[in-house]
């Protein structure tokens, strides 16, 4: 079974054909990353498979089932869950806070008492401090998320994409502005996801992208124009011309 199929999705905004008739099968459980220019299209793909934006043509299946009309909250109940290129945390709550929000889901459609919930349901709070533990935050579940480094940050991002139990958790650039430490600290959160999670992700940093994923697809003015391994694609001249410059490794 494919997590997400893509056949033939376009997005236009007026005239710009920000993304073009695009083909894309990922199998459940693999793990993939979206690479290409500053341009290519990438983020807009990510919000029209999310439900952000709506497609101009062609289909999105997620797990079998047509989801090209489907809201962002009902994909969310698919398993499909996602972060952004910026934060999108409440910096006014605590970690355990955050990922108690996480853990309900689109479940969460009334106001909370979040002190008291997160105190007294066990269930959901035992799952928040268990994906806090598995994100590297186990320590800081207590603290304001404003006062988290940028690395503790993505991190708990990262945690908040799993926290629901997702199928295929899409991550745009969560490497960003990461030191080589957190780097490294992300890909190994990253590598040691549950099997039965499929990842797709974006990422500028090949280190990241190429630890981390089975196969990689290149997107270059809103178009697939290669898609391998990491090593087919790290010896893809195209694609060193088009994006990584004359040498992938230097």
């Amino acid at each position: 079974m494919n997590a997400l199929s893509l056949d033939g999705v376009s997005k236009r905004f007026g005239g710009l054909e920000a993304v073009r008739d695009v083909h894309m099968d990922v199998p459940h459980g693999e793990r993939r990353a979206l690479i290409g220019p500053n341009g290519a299209g990438k983020t807009t793909l990510f919000n029209v498979i999310a439900g952000d934006l709506p497609v101009t043509e062609g289909k999105i299946t997620v797990f079998d089932q047509d989801v090209t009309g489907m809201p962002p909250h009902r994909r969310v109940k698919l398993g499909l869950t996602r972060t952004y290129q910026t934060s999108a945390l409440f910096d006014s709550l605590t970690v355990i806070q955050n990922m108690y929000l996480g853990v309900i889901g689109p479940a969460g459609s009334r106001h909370y008492d979040l002190v008291r919930l997160v105190e007294n349901d066990t269930e959901y709070q035992e799952r928040a401090l268990e994906v806090s533990e598995a994100v590297g935050l186990g320590d800081r579940v207590n603290t304001p998320t404003g006062d988290l480094s940028h690395g503790e940050r993505r991190q708990l991002e990262v945690g908040l994409a799993i926290a629901y139990k997702p199928r295929l958790v899409m991550l745009d650039e969560p490497a960003a502005g990461l030191s080589p430490e957190e780097r490294q600290v992300l890909m190994n959160l990253l590598n040691g996801l549950e099997k039965d999670i499929t990842l797709l992700l974006i990422e500028h940093d090949m280190d990241v992208a190429f630890n981390v994923s089975e196969r990689v697809t290149v997107l270059n003015e809103g178009a697939v124009i290669e898609e391998g391994t990491p090593e087919e694609i790290s010896a893809n001249e195209m694609v060193q011309k088009v994006y990584l410059g004359e040498r992938l490794d230097d």
